[in-house]
């Protein structure tokens, strides 16, 4: 892998960080504000499961594969 591909998987995962507790700010005040939309709180949650899930699949990929 050369030092490029690993400085933008770098900011990629970076962008993903940011998004992922933006959707945690945003899901704690959904979460405690009365008359929440519970389907929109739910889509939230989701998509900040699949940017963890994103994060941890770039993230595997940047460290290097070991010959045992």
């Amino acid at each position: 892998m050369d030092y490029e591909n690993i400085a933008d998987l770098q900011a990629r995962i970076t962008a993903m960080k940011i998004e992922h507790r933006d959707l945690d700010a945003a899901i704690a005040a959904m979460a405690f504000s009365p008359g929440a939309d519970q389907l929109q709180l739910t889509r939230l949650k989701r998509r900040k499961l699949q940017l963890k899930d994103s994060i941890a699949r770039l993230e595997s990929r940047l460290i290097p594969d070991l010959d045992a």
